[in-house]
């Protein structure tokens, strides 16, 4: 039996491999993203950046807890003209390697959205991965655009007006109906969803004096804890739409990978891990999926593609 085949289609975007440097771990420069890549990444995202610069919050901002993480970093980001020529930058060094680049964006507004879709299309990232969802922000954002339906896709909308880029809208697992939030964004235009990010927000305590150990207070929670929680939500969001999902949540190893696909992702996005494993996961976790589809003889991905759904009619 010939190598397995592992590359993917992402939105029309050819993957060598299905992991993604998920949003939020690392992506702010250049050298990082280029790091990442030759580490075996099929994609690399940025951190979500913003129009203007925005500082955060104040340390401590990330907690490993045990079962995963939780972290309240308050999207601090140097706005998108510093992103555009670090974009720039990771597209011209990653290009003889020809890895994705995905750009990751979020606004206060449904106005902001659209602005800095245009900005940030200046730089020619592959996909624009579109953050409605973050949780440690304040609650009026995070309720504006996530939990909503029509919003959701408003936000949607205005992106697709603004750029040519294809378009993933990154979903919340804190809302009522997730499918319907996914429903309305790839009516709206989304080319793909990716799904999901952080549960929460959480609170963990220092019991010996009572504070929140975290500076903010309350944190989004990632991790190995919320993988059953994202499997779930791939499966749904994979029954109830036709256009490619990242999946996102918990995934640590090639097992996890393999359970991403099985339920119908087109690719798999790995945050948490890293700071677990290190940059060098990525290739561990594709060793994995290769070894995977050798003992069961599928030469590539589509193979076994959803091929749990049928187990949920």
């Amino acid at each position: 039996m010939k190598k397995p085949d592992l590359t993917t289609t992402l939105c029309g975007i050819h993957l060598r491999n299905p992991t993604v440097l998920a949003s939020g771990i690392l992506g702010l420069s250049h050298e990082i993203l280029k790091r990442v890549a030759h580490n075996g990444a099929g994609a690399v995202t940025t951190k979500s950046c913003s129009l203007k610069p925005r500082p955060g919050y104040h340390n401590p901002v990330v907690l490993d807890w045990g079962p995963g993480l939780i972290n309240a970093v308050g999207l601090s980001n140097p706005g998108v003209e510093v992103m555009v020529e670090e974009i720039q930058a990771a597209k011209e060094q990653l290009a003889p390697l020809k890895i994705p680049v995905v750009a990751s964006i979020f606004a206060e507004t449904i106005y902001g959205f659209g602005a800095i879709a245009r900005f940030i299309s200046e730089a020619e990232p592959d996909i624009i991965e579109v953050n409605i969802s973050c949780p440690n922000i304040d609650d009026r954002y995070r309720l504006m655009f996530a939990a909503d339906p029509y919003v959701a896709a408003q936000v949607t909308r205005r992106v697709k007006r603004n750029t040519d880029v294809p378009i993933l809208v990154k979903i919340s697992p804190n809302v009522t109906n997730i499918i319907r939030i996914a429903q309305e964004a790839v009516e709206a235009g989304a080319d793909g969803i990716t799904a999901i990010n952080t549960l929460g927000p959480g609170v963990i305590l220092d019991i010996e004096t009572g504070r929140p150990v975290l500076a903010h207070g309350a944190g989004g929670v990632s991790g190995p804890a919320m993988r059953p929680i994202a499997v779930r939500c791939v499966r749904d969001i994979c029954r109830a739409v036709d256009v490619p999902v990242v999946a996102v949540g918990g995934v640590t190893t090639g097992r996890d990978v393999i359970e991403m696909i099985l339920v119908g992702a087109t690719a798999v996005g790995i945050g948490s891990a890293v700071a677990y494993q290190g940059m060098e996961v990525f290739q561990k976790v594709c060793n994995e999926l290769q070894g995977y589809m050798e003992r069961h003889e599928y030469e590539k991905l589509a193979d076994f593609r959803g091929k749990a759904l049928s187990f949920f009619d």
